[in-house]
């Protein structure tokens, strides 16, 4: 959830795979855009390679956050994240990425990937709701989040390599 910089992040309610958008405007919850569901976001299938040890390729359906309105919105709202799903925040040129999790009702693992693809920073289990600012610290090209927790269940690590494929 990308906050300061010009990006906040954050937004929708699956229902199982389903997810329908619970507001049809996002000014009364801070939103300077209508929520847009997320059926309507371009999805990508992401690799994620460990190095090991022992060496292992995991892979995820993501939905893309290609637009400043769609970072500002995010997972905001999501009340289930299954595993193997999550979203990635395209950068372009990569940037210092300030997340937060306002208006996210699901625990979150944030995981940075610099501009050589390769994991440069994970933060585990962001806290529903919270404002705190998760930074890259450094700049990145994209920010995977996926569900609290699942990283570490994977066996992520710094210097994984990250690619993904926009589908649609």
């Amino acid at each position: 959830m990308p906050r300061a910089q010009s990006v906040r992040k954050t937004l929708i309610i699956p229902t199982g795979l389903a997810l329908i958008a619970l507001f049809g405007a996002g000014g009364a919850h801070g939103q300077s855009a209508p929520l847009e569901d997320l059926s309507a976001f371009p999805k990508a299938q992401l690799t994620i390679q460990h190095r090991g040890p022992p060496a292992a390729t995991h892979q995820f359906d993501v939905w893309v956050a290609n637009t400043s309105d769609r970072q500002e919105q995010g997972l905001m709202f999501v009340r289930d994240l299954p595993r193997g799903h999550g979203m990635i925040f395209p950068e372009d040129p990569a940037r210092t990425m300030n997340m937060w999790m306002k208006n996210t009702y699901v625990e979150l693992d944030m995981v940075f990937v610099s501009a050589a693809g390769r994991i440069s920073k994970i933060i585990e289990h962001a806290h529903p709701l919270s404002e705190t600012t998760l930074s890259s610290d450094d700049p990145v090209a994209a920010v995977l989040e996926i569900g609290g927790g699942e990283a570490s269940r994977l066996g992520l690590a710094v210097g994984d390599h990250a690619s993904w494929t926009v589908s649609k």
